[in-house]
Parts: structure tokens; sequence; C-alpha cells
């Protein structure tokens, strides 16, 4: 049974809205499972097929005048010129809507042609490995609906006790097994029924693909031996602002090269850069980079962590937490149909730090992460730094039993409640 994801509504009242909706994301996440499973009576092409990719690219003119409408076209990054063939097709019928669902996967080819192409006429929505709530079939937390629309009305007295309502989405055993296995949708199924071979298989032919596929084939100068070694380097700053002279001098290559690097992992989906927080003009504040591995079983299969016992013992523990906590944050709030999300860390001079802020029409909320769960004072400083001066409140996130107010301005809330 295919299983339900937090984007299909979303996805449905975009097709309402535009001409096309591409879902991009990177590969083995679900992509062709959720466009077939939302438009099942649409006609399905799929460009990494050899009969449908000469049937497109022969004459993509052709093509589009025979199939107008009612068309799914899998992996459009491969074939980079359908773009500027849909527009026209598009342009002839401006005022139809939900006529064609574009998937794609690593690739600056098809983000390219979604700007120059086909700007204004096509949403894009990003699809991710399973996020906690999804795999075990449970409906998403309300959390990211309050986030984006309560705080925005409400005091922050009925804020406060809205949040202490919430309700579990899974249980924390559930949230830890999700943390350590990650989100891919295939490894994660598999070792659900007992079958914990197939995941280290998994993972490791996954890299292999990445690497010797899509990295070849979108970067084909590319030193594929120096980023294969960035890869497993990276692990150990996953979650950490991001040294790249040390990470340079570690590999023996140039920080524009490490620059480059970065700059491909992010694209493909594998690494999100977390920028730093600088709106708040009276604090002193550091503008390293920082970012993360988006999935944690990546994370662990280049650390070699081979159980969740061994994870939480490992000095890498705190760090991965939070980064699955970010992402499973920031994939809820991506879910809903709000705009103009923003996502930073914050960290000041003197050490000062929040973990996640968020940025939106509704405010700012700083967010806080620790594994543990019991709460300590010091771990409400950073948050309380941030909040002087400011309205709002903000969250701290860990393995607690329950939500709780902490301060009139901090509430507690555990990790499977997100």
């Amino acid at each position: 049974m295919v299983k339900k994801r937090n984007l299909e509504n979303k996805i449905n009242r975009l097709l309402e809205m535009f001409p096309v909706v591409a879902v991009i994301g990177p590969r083995q996440c679900g992509k062709s499972t959720i466009v077939r499973r939302l438009r099942p009576d649409w006609k399905y092409y799929d460009l990494e097929s050899p009969e449908d990719y000469q049937l497109i690219t022969s004459d993509p003119a052709a093509f589009l005048s025979l199939n107008p409408e009612r068309v799914i076209i899998d992996e459009a990054q491969q074939y980079p010129e359908l773009f500027k063939a849909l527009r026209g097709v598009i342009d002839s019928k401006r005022q139809q809507k939900g006529r064609f669902l574009l998937t794609g996967s690593s690739s600056p080819e098809i983000v390219k042609g979604i700007t120059e192409s086909l700007a204004g006429r096509i949403a894009t929505v990003e699809l991710w490995p399973f996020t906690q709530n999804e795999f075990y079939e449970r409906p998403p937390s309300r959390l990211y609906e309050m986030i984006v629309h309560e705080t925005e009305t409400k005091t922050k007295t009925t804020v406060a006790k809205d949040f202490l309502a919430l309700q579990p989405s899974v249980t924390i055993g559930q949230s830890m097994d999700v943390w350590f296995m990650g989100g891919f949708p295939d490894p994660l199924t598999e070792s659900a029924k007992g079958n914990g071979t197939f995941y280290n298989q998994w993972m490791e032919n996954y890299m292999i693909d990445y690497i010797g596929r899509d990295i070849r084939t979108f970067f084909p100068r590319l030193n594929i031996h120096n980023f294969r070694r960035f890869l497993t380097l990276l692990a150990q700053y996953s979650g950490h602002q991001l040294n790249m002279s040390d990470m340079a001098r570690a590999l023996e290559i140039s920080v524009s090269t490490v620059k480059d690097y970065l700059d491909i992992i992010h694209q493909t989906f594998l690494w999100r850069n977390l920028p730093p927080y600088t709106g708040n003009r009276l604090k002193r504040v550091q503008k390293a980079k920082k970012g993360f591995f988006r999935d944690p079983g990546l994370l662990h299969y280049f650390l070699k962590i081979s159980d969740l016992d061994r994870l939480l013992i490992h000095p890498v523990a705190g760090f991965s937490f939070e980064s699955f906590v970010i992402e499973e944050i920031i994939r809820g709030l991506q879910a809903t149909m709000a705009t103009r999300l923003d996502f930073f860390y914050f960290r000041t001079v003197n050490q000062s730090e929040v973990d996640l802020v968020i940025d939106g029409p509704f405010g700012t909320i700083p967010i806080e992460i620790k594994l543990n769960s019991v709460v300590k004072r010091i771990s409400l400083r950073g948050l309380e730094r941030f909040l002087t001066g400011q309205k709002g409140f903000g969250i701290l996130i860990n393995r607690g039993k329950r939500p709780e107010l902490l301060t009139e301005r901090i509430i507690q809330i555990p990790v499977n409640y997100i």
C-alpha cells in the first residue's frame, strides 16, 4: 500500500492555480509514486526510459500537440529543451490550469529550465524522504498550521494554551528509529520488515549511483575521487559551522573547490545550507556557514554508525538529532501553503546560540533543540537572549514526555509531537 504524503494536498491545490507543477527532490524519495497516485488517469512518460525519451525528444512540439494536457513527465531534467517546448503549449491556452505534472531529480538543469522558460507558469514543490508521521501513516502535526496561522492573530497566552494541547504524531521510539535510519522509503520499509541487510546494501548502492551516475553526468569535469573524499570528511562537519580552510587543507584542494562541492551537494538535495540570522542588529553575530546532511541515515552511513545504541553515545549524536529535527520542521512548514518562509541559525560572537530561526509573515520564531529529556535552565539561555527586546515566543524541542510551558515565553514540545 502506498503511503500518503504530507505534500499531496498542496500539489492538488497548486494544480488548480498553475498550468504546470514540478515535484523536485533527491532520487528514490517517492516523486514518481506521489504524482502517479495523485493523477492515476493521466498519461505517464519517463525520460529515463529509452522508448519514452525517444518519443519526446525526436519532436517535442509534435509530442505536446498530441498531448496538450493531463500528462506526467518523470525525470524532466534529462531533456532541458522540454521546458522551452512547454512554454509555447502553455501560452496557447494560458488560463487553463492543471495540465502537466513534472518531476526532477538532482540537476541544475531543471532549476535553470524552470526559471528561464516557465517563470510565472509553474509551481515547484520539493518532496523529501519520509517524515516520521508519513512513514507511520499518521496525520501531520497541527504544529505547522498553528505556527503559520494561529500565531499571527492570537495572544501569547492563547498560543501557549494551544501548543500545550498538541497530541503526539508518533511514539518516541518511532521518532528515534526514523532519526537513526533516515527517511528514504525503500530501506526504511524493508527494515521495518526485519530486513536489516537490505538497508546497508541500499545505502551503499545509493551513494555509488549518486556519485557514479548523477555527479558524473551533470558535472563531468569533477574529480570524482576528491568529491568522494569530501563527502566522507563532510560527515564530521554536519551540524557544525563550516571551516572551509580546514576542509581544503585536509583534502589538499582549494577553498573555492570546497565551495563548489558544497554547492553541488546542496543542489542535489543531499545537504542543506543554513545561513546565519542577521536580523537582530543589536547583537554581533557570527556569519560562518552552517549545514547538515538532510537525511540522517546517509550521515550515519558515512560515519559507520550501525545501530541506535551506538548513535546515542556517539559524539555526533547531539548534532545529528538537531539536524533531524530541523529538517522535520522545515518539511512540515513547506507542506503548508505558507510562502515567504526563511530558515536560519543564530550565533553571536559571545557564543549565544539558537539552532533554528523561522522567519515568515507570522513573525520570527527561535527554536532550540536538545537530545536530552530533562530541561536545564542553561539550555534556555540562547532562546531568552534572542527573545530579549522582541515580541513572540520560543520553542524548545527535546525528548520530553509532554508539551510544557517552561517560562512565560518558551514552550517545550517533544520530538514525537512535531
